[in-house]
């Protein structure tokens, strides 16, 4: 009988190392009190207690309901340096913004943990991390994450996530083409299809994929 060679550089155990390096980290308050130097991933959790959200709410913050990335200046054009700056602190206070200005959310439901990565890596671990914890702010409630439109680019309509958990200045001037109840039935569908149709949760994972990579 042959012994199955372990090859570190597997995806899979890439993927396993990055998962379980984040998770090692002491999670911290969102955002961060004290600013921090570099780029990398990091995974949200919420602790509250909405009805809808009941089941990863956890004091344990074992599964993230979003996870993200942050990127060193001038990454896009191949410039960017190695870990000068603040952008993954800077993305984390981003996000404590969006929850802060929405009206069914607190900040103190909230926490997080980050991992300073080697720039070459982030956006592969960020991958990592949607495919292990498919988490619902990423893979269905989208919108999280987005930055108010340039000026004078016309209004789109408004995310999903903005339609659960509206407030955001610049997301009232989007189309209000979703209602709320519309998307607080999305989120149970979503947790209902993690528990009985798995393969479609993995189909709504890859389209997520699809669209970012």
């Amino acid at each position: 009988m042959r012994e199955e060679e372990y090859n570190p550089l597997d995806y899979k155990n890439l993927t396993r190392n990055v998962v379980e390096e984040l998770m090692r980290r002491e999670p911290t308050r969102l955002p961060p009190l004290r600013p921090f130097l570099g780029a990398g991933v990091y995974a949200i959790f919420y602790t509250g207690d909405l009805e809808f959200y009941a089941p990863i709410a956890s004091a344990t913050l074992e599964t993230p309901i979003y996870v993200g990335k942050a990127v060193p200046a001038g990454a896009r054009k191949g410039t960017g340096s190695k870990q000068l700056g603040r952008p993954l602190f800077q993305r984390l206070t981003e996000h404590g913004r969006s929850i802060d200005a929405a009206v069914h959310l607190q900040p103190d439901d909230f926490a997080c943990r980050y991992l300073v990565v080697t720039p070459l890596w982030i956006t592969m671990a960020e991958r990592f991390l949607i495919e292990h914890y498919q988490p619902l702010w990423n893979v269905r409630m989208d919108g999280f994450g987005n930055h108010p439109p340039g000026s004078g680019r016309p209004a789109g309509e408004v995310s999903w996530w903005d339609a659960l958990h509206p407030g955001r200045d610049w997301a009232r001037r989007l189309q209000p083409t979703r209602s709320r109840e519309q998307a607080v039935e999305r989120v149970r569908e979503f947790f209902r299809l993690r528990e009985t149709q798995p393969d479609a949760i993995a189909r709504m994972v890859q389209q997520t994929l699809d669209v970012g990579w």
